[in-house]
């Protein structure tokens, strides 16, 4: 009713430079998004004061029917970055959106791997922040290199038995392209690293591993169990320490 004054403007910007449609996409309002698309001069994708659409912004806040719709726009491009080399897929990853993560990988024309402006991939922030659903769904894409290590030679599972994402490093344990004793340019490995934040069911993973060295040092001679005696963490200690006595 209102769109149908003479004096609307649909595309009219509030304070932070959002259209109607950007927070219609935004809320999930499929109904008023279809309402909006179909006139003729509503910008699909009109960035907002942060440089987003409102693709963007119905990806990020998981979506998917919105996200469908827009998609099938002409002018809408799945691999278009943010300011900072974000796409899409990046932010429904970041989020742990199953449902648009698997609304983009359907399309064909959606890069799983591309890099933001720090180096890191949709699966890479899947994995550090342990969205456990969108890491098995990414990792089941053909050209998934779980082993691809960042600028310090850390891998996925080097990010996610330091910050003990236990369902994430089970997922990524259970594959056999990973390897599980892979160190970082200090030397230390995963195992390390969990023994160092006391992240105890991530160190009782790893060590049922074949090749994984409990006494391994890193480049200044700490070990792992060095490390967990250091830091106090008792439940580490008495994982470790019969191991190296043995």
């Amino acid at each position: 009713m209102l769109l149908e004054k003479s004096n609307a403007d649909p595309n009219e910007l509030d304070c932070y430079d959002r259209t109607l449609l950007w927070w219609a996409a935004s809320c999930g309002h499929e109904g008023v998004v279809k309402v909006l698309l179909e006139r003729g001069d509503v910008d699909s994708n009109e960035r907002g004061g942060d440089g987003q659409t409102p693709l963007w912004w119905a990806a990020k806040n998981g979506h998917e029917g919105v996200v469908r719709i827009l998609l099938g726009r002409d002018n809408a491009d799945p691999n278009e970055p943010d300011d900072y080399g974000r796409t899409l897929l990046w932010w429904a990853a970041n989020y742990g959106r199953e449902g648009v993560v698997k609304v983009l990988l359907e399309r064909g024309d959606v890069d799983p791997n591309k890099l933001d402006d720090e180096g890191r991939t949709p699966l890479w922030q899947a994995v550090f922040n342990g969205r456990e659903g969108v890491v098995r769904i990414l990792l089941g894409q053909d050209n998934a290199d779980p082993n691809e290590p960042d600028s310090r030679n850390r891998t996925l599972l080097w990010w996610a038995a330091n910050y003990g994402r236990e369902e994430v490093v089970k997922i990524l344990l259970e594959r056999d392209d990973v390897d599980p004793d892979k160190p970082d340019s200090e030397g230390r490995t995963p195992l390390w690293w969990a023994a160092f934040h006391g992240h105890t069911g991530v160190v009782k993973m790893l060590l049922g591993q074949d090749g994984v060295n409990p006494d391994r040092p890193d480049k200044y001679g700490q070990t792992p169990l060095w490390r967990a005696l250091r830091n106090g963490h008792v439940g580490v200690v008495a994982l470790l320490e019969p191991l190296i006595s043995a």
